[in-house]
């Protein structure tokens, strides 16, 4: 995602951090925050400020008047995803999160770099997690969400069931918001006319993502219907063949080049 947005910006001038909103989901959640913080996105040759939960692999969507950015999805928690769909989605969710064991590990570090940024919600950013205990979707920064750091948000946002550890805010346990969406495009705050460009490196997943691509689309053409104009951006196969597994951070230097290219190559 830094890699795509930042070959966008050099090949078109567009500058993402002036965006109207961002919308983040788990490593999205990470790039969003990056851009409201005003920081430079990451390019080929440059060295990592911050760290991610992942190597810039799955996790997707961004907006031209607002900015949403998304999720990786994990073959376990594909149900998850599917469950988001059904009239008791919220229900079954709870229920299949309560059987997936809490996190061993920690994002304290993660937590420590984005407060660094000093991010802050300024009605732009939305930080999408879900409440461990009902299964419901919570949108930090939203109106009506309830009050946290940005830093606190990116940390819930990023904690994978079963693999980091739930993130308790306000006495409620939050984790990851692909749980819900890979995309969450429908938290995007939009009227009719807005532009929104969606990033999903979800699609580097090929067959192991169709269930998230069919959800997905149920979401663009729900923002379409209101006359929103959306573009979405999958990888490209240079940059699919790079994604590595989850948590393989060795091809991060190479996945940013290849995705700095398909920015260059798609804004022409």
């Amino acid at each position: 995602m830094n890699g795509l947005l930042a070959g966008l910006e050099d090949a078109s001038g567009v500058r993402f951090a002036d965006c109207r909103a961002f919308v983040g989901t788990s490593a999205g959640s990470i790039v969003a925050a990056r851009l409201v913080a005003g920081r430079e996105l990451r390019r080929p040759g440059t060295r990592p400020r911050a760290a991610s939960p992942g190597n810039g692999s799955p996790r997707g969507g961004v907006l031209r008047d607002a900015v949403a950015v998304g999720w990786r999805a994990t073959a376990p928690l594909a149900p998850l995803a599917l469950a988001a769909s059904a009239p008791a989605g919220a229900a079954v969710r709870s229920l299949a999160l309560a059987r997936v064991p809490a996190g061993r590990y920690p994002l304290d570090d993660l937590h420590r770099r984005v407060g660094g940024w000093r991010a802050r919600f300024d009605g732009r950013l939305r930080v999408c997690t879900v409440d461990r205990a009902n299964g419901r979707r919570v949108v930090f920064g939203a109106p009506g969400a309830p009050k946290a750091s940005v830093a606190d948000a990116v940390q819930a946002s990023c904690a994978i069931p079963g693999v980091f550890k739930p993130v308790r805010i306000d006495g409620h346990q939050y984790v990851d918001g692909g749980a819900w969406s890979v995309t969450n495009l429908d938290a995007a705050p939009v009227s009719r006319g807005s532009r929104v460009l969606c990033l999903e490196p979800t699609g580097a997943l090929g067959l192991r993502g169709a269930a998230f691509r069919v959800a997905t689309e149920i979401e663009l053409q729900v923002l379409r219907r209101r006359r929103v104009e959306v573009q979405r951006v999958l990888p490209d196969a240079d940059s699919a063949a790079l994604m590595s597994v989850l948590m393989d951070g060795r091809p991060l230097a190479k996945v940013i080049a290849a995705a700095y290219a398909q920015g260059l190559a798609q804004a022409s």
